[in-house]
């Protein structure tokens, strides 16, 4: 039957993710905050999970933020292409201002969430983006039996499509809030024959920081607040 829990981790802070720069497929290394992120974020999983298995995104800003979390539970990471991010074309490395200049009508079809008129030059439609990643996720956690925990570590976009596609509706859905960075999503597996097949058992956990020093990163002279607790996107 496979897995029946897995947990969905998006990678940590990005100096692109700072400067609101479109990623995508672009290896963009983790910044100081980002590595401190990962750690947090480490320390907080393994208190609620253990996983059996831990596959990323092969880009490194994934890798590294897996490593973390590996280094607490002796496993090895997985890299796994196909849970990249969502690749944008020639959009990769703009921000949104620079877009809606050179691309006026394209970037309004997009922000949308129109893949027909809106699509990025060069870049993936959202229902690629949620069929490569979703596949990916299912074939990793069938390898596995029921009581094991999977744990993927990907991108804002392609996990909020993956888990649009695990719930059964379709791509342009927003009904799923982007997980801040090294924040998770836990999926459990629905009852045979029931629809859909994955359900949403927590959604944006992740270390329990305020979010102002969680964007912040270290020495900011917050404290933790608990051991874990969900967060607003922002």
């Amino acid at each position: 039957m496979g897995a029946r829990t897995v947990v969905l981790l998006r990678h940590g802070r990005t100096e692109w993710n700072v400067a609101e720069r479109l990623q995508g497929q672009t290896d963009v290394a983790l910044d100081d905050v980002g590595r401190w992120q990962a750690d947090e974020s480490a320390r907080a999983l393994v208190r609620t999970h253990r996983a059996t298995r831990i596959v990323a995104s092969d880009l490194g800003r994934a890798m590294e933020t897996a490593a973390a979390y590996a280094r607490m539970v002796g496993l090895d990471v997985v890299p796994d292409a196909r849970l990249r991010e969502r690749a944008f074309g020639e959009w990769e490395g703009l921000t949104g201002a620079q877009i809606a200049e050179g691309w006026p009508e394209r970037h309004t079809a997009w922000r949308r969430g129109d893949d027909e008129t809106g699509l990025p030059p060069g870049g993936e439609t959202r229902a690629e983006v949620a069929e490569r990643v979703r596949g990916a996720i299912e074939e990793h956690a069938a390898g596995l039996e029921r009581d094991d925990t999977l744990v993927v570590v990907s991108h804002g976009a392609a996990i909020t499509l993956a888990i649009t596609a695990m719930l059964g509706q379709e791509p342009g859905w927003r009904g799923v809030v982007g997980l801040t960075n090294a924040h998770w999503s836990q999926l459990t597996r629905a009852p045979l024959g029931s629809q859909p097949s994955w359900r949403v058992v927590a959604h944006n956990v992740g270390a329990a920081y305020a979010p102002a020093a969680w964007h912040a990163g270290p020495d900011t002279g917050a404290e933790q607040e608990s051991d874990t607790a969900g967060m607003s996107a922002g």
